[in-house]
Order: C-alpha cells, then structure tokens, then sequence
C-alpha cells in the first residue's frame, strides 16, 4: 500500500508550530537569565584564583601541608609573634572568629584557623606554641607555622599576594591580611585592613555563605549555583 507524502500545507504548520515553541522557550530562557541577574536569589563567594601549595612546621613541631587542609574552610593570616600591639586587633578577629563560630550552620563543614609567620628566625615551634598559648587558641583547629624564608616569600607573598618586608628596627613591615580558602584550595574571600577593616560578623557570614553553597550544590542545584558565580551574585 503506497505511503500518503505529507502535503506543503501539512509540512508548512508543523514547521511553524516548532519554530514557535523554539521562540517560546528562547524568550523564557531570556526572561530566566534576567531574573536570576536582576533578583540574585543565591549569593555565593567569588572564585579569586587558587591558594598556593606549601609545606610549614606548626607549633607543635609537625609538618603541615596545603593538602592537609583539602576538604576544609580554612582562615589564614599573616604576622610574625613579636609584632606586639601591632597584631592585636587582627588576633582579637581571629579569637571572635572562632568564638562564634558554633553560630553559624556548618552543616558539619569542617574549618580552621592557620596564622603563618614570616619570621622564622625567630619564631620556632616552641616560640609559635607561647604564642598560641597566650592567644588561647585551640590547637586543635587554630594552627601557628613557619617554613624556610625563600618559600615563604613564595607563599605569602606570591601565592596569598600578601607584601611584608624586614623593616630598619629589627621588625616586618607588613599589610594585616586575612584570606578565606575553600575545601577545593581556593581562595574565596580577602579582608585587607587598609582597604575595610575586617570583622567577625562579615567573616563569619561568609563562611555561612561557604557552607551553605557546600551543602546545597548538588544535582539540579548545582546549575543554579554556577549561575549564581556566573552572573557574579556576591555576598556582601
């Protein structure tokens, strides 16, 4: 039995109606990229550049790795252990920092602290561990190390960006500096005294911010989340 050949007519509609549902969703996709740039449902932490990879002996005279820290928020300063006043307003954030940090939801994200010192001449395990000491830092997520000066330099001030330099009175001139990594070694977030004094509260948000987008950036969220990067929707 001979096929019936669809007529012009026939062949003209559907070709229509397809090329109507293509410009219907076109213009939904459209209105969607616009809502999403104008309402910002989802802010996220910007994607600055990778941390540097670095090998450092803390306070208890162990070897600590960037690897070691994969999987974790971690928050890194910078200073050296006789900066003296210098260092306390930076210490006191890093001590509210994690004071409150039981206020945020983690979702059981892990976080730490890690302040490395540019002076390793004179601030050796022993003299990190008075240091921490004395800054009631829990040494079980507040870490204090040094490495060999040329790495170092590598690290802070290459890796992190972060300018220190010997100064004439046997101290560092230095930029007071935190920066926050994620668990994939990235760096999220960099709070620099001379540009906005950095707070707790805005720290800790940001880490909220981090755990948040840790937790729920999964399956068909996970789209969403790199539209979110995408269109640059940035936590304040």
């Amino acid at each position: 039995m001979a096929v019936q050949a669809a007529t012009p007519q026939k062949s003209s509609g559907l070709h229509f109606r397809w090329w109507w549902i293509l410009l219907v969703v076109g213009v939904l996709l459209v209105a969607g990229v616009f809502a999403f740039a104008i309402f910002q449902p989802i802010k996220v932490l910007p994607r600055m550049r990778l941390a540097p990879g670095f090998t450092l002996t803390d306070q208890s005279g162990q070897r600590l790795t960037s690897e070691d820290l994969r999987g974790q928020v971690v928050l890194f300063n910078f200073l050296y252990s006789g900066c003296g006043a210098e260092c306390d307003q930076m210490n006191a954030t890093m001590q509210e920092v994690q004071r409150r940090l039981g206020e945020t939801d983690l979702g059981g994200l892990p976080v730490q602290f890690v302040t490395i010192s540019f002076d390793p001449a004179n601030d050796s395990p022993e003299a990190l561990q008075r240091y921490a000491e004395s800054l009631g830092a829990d040494p079980s997520q507040w870490r204090f190390a040094t490495g060999d000066v040329a790495r170092l330099k590598e690290v802070i001030g290459g890796g992190f960006e972060v300018y220190y330099a010997p100064d004439d009175a046997g101290g560092y001139r230095f930029d007071p500096t935190f920066v926050l990594v994620d668990g994939w070694g990235i760096i999220r977030g960099k709070y620099r005294y001379q540009v906005q004094v950095p707070d707790a509260d805005r720290i800790l948000r940001h880490i909220g911010v981090l755990a948040e987008e840790v937790q729920k950036s999964t399956g068909a969220n996970k789209l969403i989340y790199e539209a979110a990067h995408l269109f640059l929707c940035y936590a304040p």
